[in-house]
């Protein structure tokens, strides 16, 4: 699997997870809102912070663009298209708030809806791209965005597998700087519905970093898709669940990502190494915790050993058990209590090769 440096973070297997938090438009067209949801982001300690711009009238059909829209209250606008623009920042607002996250030492960047918005974050120099589940299918966007040579990162959410290889196969004639996100774009989306092993299906079949965006309530399956070896996150992010708006209600406020950041880094600690064999901290434990062969009467220099002879008990200072089959019929060379603990130096013991 392919490392891909995005800004100064590495990005892969063996790789720190890279975690964005995704604003998304949860700044309901405010540049207010979204430099506070990149204060939250920092302070919760993500990696990124990811907004999402279109031209929308370049993007919606004539029809679509003055259909009535209400959304169950959460409509900004008479129609879907002035619903959609009420919820787009200015290109003033994009460069202000790339400044700020600069300032603030963290990685912006947008998925570009249209060629418009991918030239636009062109112009700010954003260190990757990413293209939404919507656009998976969306092969003369998915190129144009591969040309621009930056990384991409490409959610496979509402999309058949076949369609996921026609996109990789677009994006990476041009472009191999590519990170696949397992995606179900459902809002929210229900556990049963997650299919997180897609994660490692997508890992053995295009040989690209995988990662997680995560629709669901809260961030369980988040950490589970870690521990299944999702090397980015992306949270939908809020600073209010109650706001106006339909993608507050499946997202994380501040506290929450928060928590997520520190438990994904707990996740990452538990995940080191691959080898079994005792740690130096379980040692006190196991000399505590763990057994001795103990005898259960008293013997005299040079009895034989015999099974009802012995027993198990702590602590672990003596013979261990699994020594028990070779010690029975062994004498023992000094005389014994009951509950001694039983030790080497006490039998003529040799241990047999295996």
């Amino acid at each position: 699997m392919n490392s891909i440096k995005i800004g100064r973070r590495v990005v892969g297997d063996g790789e720190r997870v890279f975690i964005i938090a995704e604003a998304g438009i949860n700044h309901n067209g405010s540049l207010e809102i979204a430099k506070k949801l990149v204060d939250a982001a920092v302070d919760a300690g993500v990696d990124a912070i990811k907004f999402q711009k279109r031209d929308v009238k370049s993007m919606l059909t004539k029809s679509a663009y003055e259909k009535p829209y209400t959304n169950g209250g959460n409509s900004f606008g008479r129609t879907y298209g002035e619903h959609r623009e009420k919820l787009e920042l200015s290109e003033a607002d994009f460069y202000e708030l790339k400044r700020y996250a600069d300032e603030k030492g963290i990685i912006f960047f947008a998925s570009p809806w249209d060629e418009k918005s991918a030239d636009l974050l062109d112009a700010l120099d954003v260190p990757v791209y990413k293209i939404g589940s919507p656009d998976l299918t969306n092969i003369p966007l998915c190129t144009y965005i591969a040309k621009k040579g930056k990384p991409i990162i490409l959610s496979t959410g509402m999309s058949e597998m076949w369609e996921v290889e026609e996109a990789v196969k677009a994006i990476t004639k041009y472009n191999s700087q590519l990170i696949l996100m397992h995606c179900i774009s459902m809002y929210p989306a229900p556990f049963e519905e997650l299919r997180l092993n897609c994660i490692n299906i997508l890992q053995s079949k295009f040989g690209v970093p995988v990662g997680y965006s995560g629709h669901e309530s809260g961030w369980v399956a988040t950490i589970a898709a870690v521990s299944l070896g999702a090397c980015v996150i992306e949270k939908h992010i809020t600073l209010d669940r109650n706001m106006k708006g339909g993608d507050h209600k499946f997202s994380l406020e501040p506290l929450e990502l928060k928590e997520m950041v520190t438990n994904i880094r707990n996740v990452e600690r538990s995940l080191i190494g691959f080898d079994k064999y005792l740690l130096q901290g379980e040692i006190p434990f196991r000399q505590k915790l763990g057994k001795s062969i103990v005898l259960r009467r008293k013997v005299k220099k040079g009895t034989i050993l015999k099974k009802d002879m012995l027993t198990c008990k702590s602590p672990a200072e003596g013979v261990s058990p699994m020594m028990i089959e070779n010690i029975i019929g062994k004498p023992v060379t000094a005389d014994l209590n009951e509950d001694d603990i039983l030790h080497g130096s006490d039998l003529k013991l040799r241990r047999e090769a295996s």
